[in-house]
């Protein structure tokens, strides 16, 4: 995705980008994948990734669309009471990596055994409220389609200067993602990633809330 697109996207946001889950495997024509083994950065990595007795599987990761040479990984606690009661920045227990382009990894160390690995399509430009009506996996940009529209999920967010990066969202799931006797990681809801906007560079993406209905 051009940058551009980037003041429409992340300043105006009157557009935004969506991407899809398909069941076709990762290509150089896809962004990423979610599900599967995480990426090959991370396999010396475990260290970093789980915390004491606190172990993480792998999300999702794909392509930073204003940033080509770098990717956005997604890592969930094993235990879904630990997220489930630290959901909302700076307490939120979801680790957002972000990491120079790799492949997938042929180790399974993070790998959740509740996902089917599928590929994430490339990203399409949409406009911001066409977005709100139709299923989508991941959406960048724009403004955040929420699930609750409590101010408090903002607070320490606003505080200190963060502003929405994306979304996952599960609405976008298709029916092969989960395998069979899993729960949906976020309970059929979504997640939402801030980051600091400055005039050049988007830093310091963090977790900064998950909802479900």
């Amino acid at each position: 995705m051009p940058n551009e697109n980037q003041m429409e996207i992340l300043v105006e946001r009157t557009d935004c980008i969506l991407y899809y889950a398909e069941s076709v495997l990762p290509s150089e024509h896809s962004a990423g994948w979610i599900g599967g083994n995480a990426p090959e950065f991370f396999d010396d990595q475990e260290d970093l990734i789980h915390e004491g007795n606190q172990k993480y599987v792998f999300y999702l990761s794909f392509v930073h669309p204003f940033k080509p040479e770098s990717m956005t990984s997604i890592f969930i606690p094993e235990d879904y009471e630990e997220y489930l009661e630290n959901n909302i920045y700076p307490n939120c227990s979801i680790k957002v990596m972000e990491h120079p382009i790799s492949t997938e990894s042929d180790k399974d160390m993070f790998t959740n055994p509740g996902l089917t690995k599928h590929a994430i399509s490339n990203g399409e430009l949409s406009h911001d409220e066409k977005s709100m009506d139709q299923p989508f996996l991941i959406k960048v940009g724009g403004n955040p389609r929420l699930i609750q529209n409590e101010d408090y999920y903002f607070t320490k967010l606003m505080e200190e200067s963060f502003s929405f990066l994306f979304q996952v969202d599960e609405d976008g799931y298709p029916e092969t993602l989960l395998q069979e006797d899993y729960n949906y990681p976020f309970g059929f809801g979504s997640l939402y990633i801030f980051a600091k906007m400055g005039t050049t560079e988007i830093q310091h993406p963090v977790a900064g809330f998950w909802q479900f209905s």
